[in-house]
């Protein structure tokens, strides 16, 4: 009986964490694509306020807008493309304008939940008057019904939803400033550094510090909550640490992972390493707690969401003379790591060869699939090739991480095995026509084959683990 409530008590837990991780990586689906429009604000942002690097009252009023309207708009058309596709996308933007105007407070959560609930509605009811309606009439049903329950949607969104968002968001706000002037905001680190390994960053982070943060920066022009999950300095410490005191694949892993960690901004490509001793946890906390600590006393702030979160893009994101409040912040919270995760690893007497570093690599693979609710199933069958393909694409949700790291590792071993093909990567939903091969993981599979059905689509737990990629080229070399 005992066994049995443990075992409910853990299926419960582990549930638990699947919701909140997939409601993370459906947040990321909205705001991933549209980082690019984000570090235009926040360029924009940097550049011409009154307390920017080169202050223009002209120039500066396109930011109020962008903020206002068009973040928020490609948020809901996004949110909306992903549960309906185009006309999702439309009827999502349209319910979306309806909070926009509804409330005073940008509306970035708003727009999470108008996009969505606006194609959901007319999905389901798509699907009730499927072949119901006369020859002929198929046009002027769908054009009037996308209108008539867009505008009803955005009218609620207006009325109800709009005023209630704009009041949670005022008062996650407040408890933020009010975290921030009791200096308790290093203690966030608790939660935010261990949530990265679970992958419970993108709830954490696009789902309540990016509209904080944005909420901070229209009142004072920057905001530190941009720093508290992006900040490479901590896990810089772990992989650093690795360098120097690490034993096998691991050690001579370090120095490339903490590359692409740093510079690259992909942050994922160190959950191995702390996977492989989990006392390394406490390197990341103390790191990310005395690099916050460093970011309140000195007052640092990013402008906007730095996406990748890497060093290059930090220093983008820097107001002016607000540059090396970030930089200490995070040189503090590498040095502290490393120090620790040091004498961590002299102490450890575990054996971390090439079996333990790949085992915790298949452990974040299985944990990124439970983030996207599906599970990691390991490939039975023989990779056969085709003949030698044109263009190979690896294809993530949003096209920029995981995916760019599986291209490189692809691409060195081609290149190394004498094959030239063109490898790119791309989001799943935008794999060009022409691709002949898609490496993608088990839960994207059946989104790519709709996206290219002619392609061969090949899945892999971890875009990480080279040994798909091997036996690719070997059934290249064989025919």
């Amino acid at each position: 009986m005992v066994d049995a409530k443990k075992a409910d008590v853990s299926n419960h837990k582990a549930g638990t964490k699947a919701g909140i991780q997939k409601f993370g990586g459906f947040l990321a689906g909205m705001v991933m694509p549209n980082i690019g429009a984000f570090i235009a604000w926040g360029l924009l942002t940097a550049l011409f306020i009154p307390t920017g690097w080169i202050p223009n009252e002209s120039l500066n009023s396109l930011q109020g807008p962008i903020i206002t309207y068009l973040l928020p708009l490609l948020i809901g058309s996004t949110g909306g493309n992903i549960v309906y596709g185009k006309r999702g996308a439309v009827v999502g933007a349209i319910a979306t304008m309806g909070v926009i105007v509804g409330s005073s407070v940008t509306m970035f959560l708003g727009a999470m939940i108008m996009g969505p609930l606006g194609a959901y509605i007319i999905k389901k009811f798509d699907g009730l008057v499927e072949g119901k309606v006369k020859a002929g009439f198929e046009m002027l049903v769908s054009t009037f019904s996308a209108g008539i329950l867009g505008a009803a949607i955005a009218i609620v969104g207006f009325l109800a939803i709009g005023p209630a968002v704009g009041g949670m968001t005022t008062a996650l706000g407040n408890g933020a400033k009010w975290i921030t002037e009791v200096k308790l905001l290093p203690l966030i680190a608790i939660l935010v550094e261990p949530g990265k390994i679970l992958f419970l960053n993108n709830a954490i982070n696009h789902g309540i510090f990016d509209p904080v943060g944005i909420a901070q920066v229209k009142e004072v022009g920057k905001s530190v909550f941009f720093l508290l999950e992006s900040d490479p300095g901590p896990g810089l410490g772990v992989l650093l640490a690795y360098c120097v005191f690490g034993k096998g694949n691991a050690k001579q892993s370090a120095p490339g992972a903490a590359i692409i960690h740093f510079f690259g901004g992909i942050h994922e490509i160190y959950f191995p390493f702390i996977l492989m001793n989990p006392l390394l946890l406490i390197s990341v906390i103390l790191g990310g707690m005395s690099a916050d600590f460093v970011f309140v006393i000195t007052g640092a702030g990013l402008v906007a969401s730095p996406s990748p979160g890497s060093i290059i893009a930090e220093i983008a994101m820097s107001p002016k003379g607000g540059l090396l409040p970030v930089l200490a912040g995070v040189v503090t919270g590498a040095v502290v790591s490393f120090l620790v995760s040091s004498v961590i690893l002299k102490r450890s007497h575990a054996n971390a060869d090439s079996d333990s570093l790949m085992q915790a690599q298949e452990a974040v693979g299985r944990m990124k699939a439970e983030s996207k609710q599906t599970s990691v199933q390991q490939s039975a069958k023989k990779i056969v090739s085709a003949g030698i393909p044109s263009l190979i694409i690896f294809a993530c949700d949003a096209g920029m991480g995981s995916s760019a790291m599986g291209e490189t590792i692809l691409k060195k071993k081609l290149k190394d095995a004498g094959i030239e093909i063109t490898v790119h990567h791309s989001p799943v939903s935008e794999i060009p026509a022409d691709a002949k091969v898609v490496f993608t993981q088990e839960s994207l599979a059946e989104r790519a084959r709709r996206v290219v059905p002619n392609a061969q689509i090949i899945t892999v737990n971890n875009f990480l683990d080279s040994a798909t990629y091997d036996e690719y080229i070997a059934s290249l070399k064989a025919n």
